[in-house]
């Protein structure tokens, strides 16, 4: 067996030390790329080419961002969602992804939740007023109880310009809130036809006002 001087040994050491580190680090970046590779809702990391008009768009949305809808949060770095899923009304499943190419006003409510009650008169005018191939207000209920229940309140106070969705289990609200989106009820989004995240709002809009309509308007100017 060959001796080793004190130097020689500290040497070796410290490379042996450095490949365990560089290994571990290559397990971690492995494991981040197994749990986030196959996810469809990650952040706009490093300026991913496909999030980069919503992070432009959300600029040039900047100074429409005033009155009734001062809240918004224009994203600086957008968050690609269009991996979040629900159900219609008939109970078949949906996705984000299946609007691509459409903006969407990506809207999560219950019934329980007063200020969602209060601000869908004016999410169904929005949808009734700009409504169309390029723009829809996709409006999620998420009450985990009577599946019911939602349906008979759009109808008893008139919301008829809203196609229904419903996530009874509310991941939807546990998708947005693991990304830092959603914070409480209602959460709303402004999604571009990528996927990708323009601006957020916690909490209630008047989103049939000028304010809004002008907000959506140039979102939709290309």
């Amino acid at each position: 067996m060959t001796s080793q001087t004190p130097d020689t040994a500290r040497s070796l050491a410290k490379k042996r030390l450095a490949v365990i580190l560089a290994g571990g680090a290559a397990g971690v970046a492995f494991g981040l790329v197994a749990v986030y590779g196959i996810a469809t809702l990650t952040r706009n990391a490093a300026g991913d080419p496909v999030c980069r008009p919503a992070a432009e768009m959300a600029n040039r949305l900047k100074p429409l961002i005033r009155g009734e809808i001062a809240a918004l949060a224009p994203a600086a770095s957008p968050v690609r969602v269009n991996g979040l899923t629900f159900k219609d009304a008939t109970g078949q499943d949906r996705k984000l992804s299946d609007w691509n190419d459409r903006l969407v006003l990506l809207n999560l409510w219950a019934t329980w939740c007063v200020p969602c009650r209060k601000e869908m008169p004016a999410l169904d005018a929005l949808q009734q007023k700009l409504g169309g191939p390029g723009f829809e207000v996709v409006a999620v209920n998420i009450d985990t109880r009577d599946p019911d229940k939602p349906k008979a309140w759009l109808k008893e106070v008139g919301i008829n310009g809203l196609t229904y969705y419903a996530d009874p289990t509310a991941k939807i609200f546990q998708d947005l809130k693991s990304l830092g989106k959603a914070f409480g009820m209602p959460t709303t989004l402004l999604v571009d036809g990528k996927g990708c995240e323009v601006a957020t709002l916690a909490g209630p809009a008047e989103w049939a006002s000028e304010d809004a309509v002008k907000f959506i308007e140039a979102a939709l100017k290309k």
